[in-house]
């Protein structure tokens, strides 16, 4: 892995390339969210019609793994390029996953993180979890983290950091993984404790950073002191990636405060919705005629395509957008699928 910056904001708001094995990023970047490798609507064969390069960065959580095939079948397999056919694509893996395996801060212990996954409540301890990214090779991996909400004390938010940085070193000792190791940063709501957790981790041999405990019960005032807080203490010339940022306005905030590469399941809720995102990239191109009334489940920033008054609107969801869906199909069209309930319509939305 290579990362350089190639532009910088009067803040902290950077661009950046990313190389991964024969692949080119520009960041900042979103990963394309995943169930066990593969995106929860679009078939492995359509990826290549996705407009954006990013969808090149797939996230998957290890944990997704625990139930199916054994690590064991996995590795004899080739890891996940070989499993799932993707080899033009570059797997993120993140013990979080804020659809299916979130963290559980209550059951989680010196031994290791607990999770919440639809096997049941897990305990996941440092060793079992190396040998889930050594089972599956991904191109990139975060270590193990303590993961708080954001009302836990300060003795809690304390031993949380001396948790994740106990099981960062494990994590890099224990296995001879391949791939980019982006290390762990907890410390909940406690500005001194990322500081500290960020300091702590910068001195460590890690290829990048993944911030997390964020999205977890903090308010969208409270989240740039934090996030200061933590890449203030970073070395400049590594890559950063975020979970738990979700609405347009959270990912804008972690991009000014100098965030690489994002995880949000944002789209992923708003497809399985039936909604659709239709906010221009530029203020000027804000037409007040084409808003669609608020009382139908729209708002400036998507729209809600189950509503009846585009059952007969023949026009494309984003009037000169050149995606397979907006090319392709209407907003009338997409309203049927979703009221007959085709699985088409989720397909059509994420591909937007």
């Amino acid at each position: 892995m290579k990362f350089v910056v190639k532009a910088w904001s009067n803040g902290g708001a950077r661009a950046g390339i990313l190389h991964l094995g024969t692949s080119t990023i520009d960041t900042p970047s979103l990963l394309l969210s995943t169930r066990k490798g593969l995106p929860h609507f679009i078939s492995p064969d359509l990826l290549s019609c996705l407009p954006s390069p990013e969808s090149r960065l797939l996230h998957v959580s290890p944990l997704h793994f625990l139930e199916g095939l054994s690590m064991k079948t996995i590795s004899k397999i080739g890891g996940l390029h070989q499993l799932l056919g993707l080899h033009d694509h570059c797997f993120v893996a993140v013990p979080r996953d804020s659809i299916q395996c979130l963290p559980e801060a209550n059951s989680t212990n010196k031994i290791g993180a607990s999770f919440e996954t639809p096997c049941g409540r897990l305990l996941i301890k440092p060793v079992e979890y190396m040998e889930m990214i050594s089972s599956t090779r991904p191109e990139l991996w975060a270590t193990l983290a303590d993961e708080v909400p954001a009302w836990v004390s300060d003795k809690r938010n304390k031993t949380s950091v001396d948790r994740t940085i106990k099981w960062l070193d494990e994590c890099i000792s224990i296995s001879p993984a391949s791939g980019a190791v982006f290390g762990a940063i907890v410390g909940g709501s406690s500005l001194e404790e990322r500081r500290r957790c960020a300091q702590e981790v910068a001195t460590r041999n890690v290829s990048g950073y993944w911030v997390g405990g964020l999205g977890l019960g903090e308010s969208m005032d409270e989240r740039p002191a934090l996030l200061n807080a933590v890449i203030e203490a970073l070395p400049e010339e590594k890559p950063r990636l975020i979970c738990g940022l979700g609405l347009p306005e959270e990912i804008l905030q972690g991009i000014a405060a100098g965030v690489d590469i994002f995880e949000s399941t944002y789209i992923y809720h708003l497809t399985l919705g039936g909604f659709a995102l239709t906010f221009p990239l530029d203020r000027t191109q804000i037409n007040a005629s084409n808003l669609v009334p608020s009382d139908v489940g729209s708002d400036p920033r998507k729209i809600n395509l189950r509503a009846t008054v585009f059952r007969k609107d023949t026009t494309s969801i984003v009037e000169g957008c050149t995606c397979y869906t907006c090319r392709n199909h209407t907003r009338a069209y997409i309203n049927h699928l979703l009221n007959v309930h085709e699985m088409l319509a989720q397909i059509l939305l994420e591909m937007l």
